[in-house]
């Protein structure tokens, strides 16, 4: 597991100068291995390999002499770059997008991200010190707090805004040191990740709880479109709609800082206040729950787009501290009865379930003890599923005897022995 520390830094202007420098260099070394990729196959009708460029760099620094400034490990990872671009380009043309377009050239004008992957700096205490050869002048970097303790992989120093007009970061990516191993200690949580709201999770126990979403997206949409519109009133690329666009980006910023945030804090206090070691989640195809006929439910789902992010989050903090997240697959899990198993055909906008047993229950609390069920049933955890069975039928939530049910592997088995 590899994790990511995001540190804003504050470089004189002689190392900005030598930033723009390395960056320029990056960004020649780019468009010449994109040239030759282009070329070769207009000639020949044949791919170049990442390989083959890495091994005619020596060749390419010769003819080139404005490249030799970066540091190898840097001109690697820009034919890593290129080569990730052109392997996306076509994955997309593959999947069946026609307007998929092959990578571009890059212009002067916009600042390359500089990466140092396994080697090329030296870290003392809070100080970066990066490898070049311009000049021979120093290019050290003062971060907040000292990462000399940390097992570094790779560096990365970028501006936040294209044109190299905000604020320096610099991003480091590093394992953590994993001291709690993870033990099963019979205790389960299941969580539905939805759509109006964020969490509805049940545990061993049948208790649930929910977490709304607080729709930062709602609240900055608005602003964010309004001053939209009075840019779209003004003449392109004018002072005032510089002015205007600048200030879009720094809402838009803003909306998903506070969105990453609140997913930072809410996965870190699920975690500490659960007992259990094993918390199941669902497989999430945003795609399919964006095919909803109610427009604002459609927008809802694509602006909760983060919650693949929300897993992630919950997944390595879980790692660290001895607890494990499995996902699984959810389908029909929001459709289908818990109590008999009949599957019903449900669209997003309606929320709650009723089935012809009599159960009627939210459409997510459904979904999250049928997580539950099918991940215990699944595994073959058969106490763990009598004793949340038994929990449901103190709640009331379950109305029958689990022994009539016991053994089943999915909710298609649970279906057919209530038939």
């Amino acid at each position: 597991m590899q994790l990511t520390k995001k540190y804003k830094v504050h470089p004189t202007e002689l190392q900005k100068d030598m930033l723009w420098e390395l960056s320029n260099a990056c960004t020649y070394l780019y468009n010449i291995a994109l040239s030759e990729r282009k070329d070769t196959w207009k000639n020949d009708k044949k791919s170049i390999s990442y390989t083959k460029q890495q091994n005619d760099l020596p060749q390419i620094k010769e003819g080139n002499p404005d490249i030799n400034i970066l540091y190898s490990k840097t001109c690697q990872m820009v034919l890593r770059k290129l080569d990730a671009n052109y392997k996306l380009f076509f994955g997309i043309h593959k999947n069946g997008d026609k307007k998929a377009r092959p990578p571009k050239f890059r212009s002067r004008k916009y600042f390359f991200t500089i990466t140092y992957n396994q080697s090329g700096f030296k870290v003392v205490g809070n100080t970066i010190r990066f490898s070049h050869k311009i000049n021979n002048a120093d290019l050290i970097i003062d971060i907040e707090h000292d990462i000399s303790n940390l097992k570094i992989k790779q560096i990365e120093i970028f501006n936040e805004d294209k044109k190299g007009n905000g604020y320096f970061f610099v991003t480091i990516t590093y394992e953590p040191e994993i001291n709690v191993p993870y033990v099963q200690n019979n205790h389960f949580q299941a969580i539905d990740l939805g759509i109006t709201k964020t969490i509805t999770a049940i545990n061993d126990k049948g208790k649930f709880f929910e977490i709304n979403n607080p729709r930062y997206d709602l609240y900055w949409d608005s602003k964010i479109s309004a001053v939209q519109s009075r840019r779209d009133h003004c003449k392109k690329y004018s002072k005032k709609w510089h002015r205007l666009n600048k200030t879009i980006s720094t809402m838009v910023s803003k909306k998903n800082n506070q969105i990453k945030d609140w997913q930072h804090k809410t996965t870190k206090k699920m975690l500490e206040n659960t007992k259990a070691n094993t918390i199941i989640v669902g497989k999430l195809s945003v795609k399919n729950m964006g095919k909803s006929k109610s427009r604002s439910l459609n927008r809802s789902t694509q602006n909760n787009g983060y919650l693949s992010r929300f897993i992630e989050f919950l997944t390595y903090k879980a790692e660290l501290i001895g607890k494990q997240v499995v996902k699984i697959d959810e389908s029909y899990t929001s459709k289908t009865c818990y109590v008999c198993g009949k599957q019903h055909d449900m669209p997003l906008y309606r929320r709650d379930m009723t089935c012809d047993c009599g159960n009627i229950i939210d459409r997510d609390r459904n979904s999250a003890i049928n997580i539950m069920i099918r991940y215990l049933s699944q595994n073959a955890i058969w106490t763990g599923y009598e004793h949340f069975a038994h929990n449901l039928r103190q709640t009331g939530l379950l109305t029958f005897d689990v022994s009539q049910i016991h053994p089943m592997n999915d909710i298609t088995t649970r279906r057919n022995l209530h038939a």
